[in-house]
């Protein structure tokens, strides 16, 4: 099964299932194609842009389970 984990590169998070995006997205993540996306984590993004990174976890994570 696919995962999500905080310590996931955005970059990696994205080669998980093309529907993570919309989530990402829709979390307030809009760059997901800037160079930072390549180096920073699921968990530092969160931080910078002020997201709940727990509560985006579980929405990823509920979605990949339907994959």
């Amino acid at each position: 099964m696919k995962e999500a984990t905080k310590d996931m590169r955005i970059s990696e998070l994205l080669t998980l299932d093309n529907g993570v995006v919309p989530i990402l997205m829709d979390a307030g993540l809009h760059c997901l194609g800037c160079p930072s996306a390549q180096l920073e984590t699921l968990e530092e993004a969160c931080e910078v842009h002020y997201i709940n990174c727990d509560e985006l976890i579980t929405k990823l994570n509920d979605y990949l389970k339907t994959v």
